[in-house]
């Protein structure tokens, strides 16, 4: 176990890495999810989307933003989005994700589990196309 001192010096770094990353932030999110809702006049349940959160302080990263790739059909291009959020959030993936950035709106889906450190989260992204 550490020393009390150590501890505190520990939480310290934490919370001034956290400040470095969320000093980044350039942008803010929506988080929306499907769930069941029922109807109490009808008792029918149906899935609905519900905002989870709003305005929430995020940054979009664009990892890799590839060459249009040209296939027999049409140019692929790829891209590797990441979302940078605060710890506490909590993001399903398969949620819609809004973000506002630079003056631009994007619409993207959680494709996966959040990588969660102390100071920060980052989820990876992929173009939202409708709830599955």
């Amino acid at each position: 176990m550490l020393p009390q001192a150590e501890v505190v010096i520990s939480l310290k770094a934490y919370d001034m890495a956290r400040k470095a990353i969320e000093s980044t932030y350039c942008g803010v999110c929506t988080i929306i999810e499907r769930r069941q809702v029922r109807d109490e006049q009808t008792k029918i349940s149906q899935q609905k989307e519900q905002v989870i959160l709003e305005n929430q302080p995020c940054r979009l990263s664009f990892e890799k933003a590839a060459a249009a790739e040209q296939t027999d059909t049409a140019a692929a291009v790829g891209q590797s989005v990441k979302l940078f959020l605060a710890p506490e959030v909590e993001l399903k993936p398969g949620s819609k994700i809004i973000v506002e950035q630079n003056g631009r709106r994007f619409e993207y889906a959680a494709s996966g589990e959040a990588a969660v450190y102390p100071s920060h989260q980052e989820i990876y992204l992929s173009l939202w196309r409708g709830w599955a």
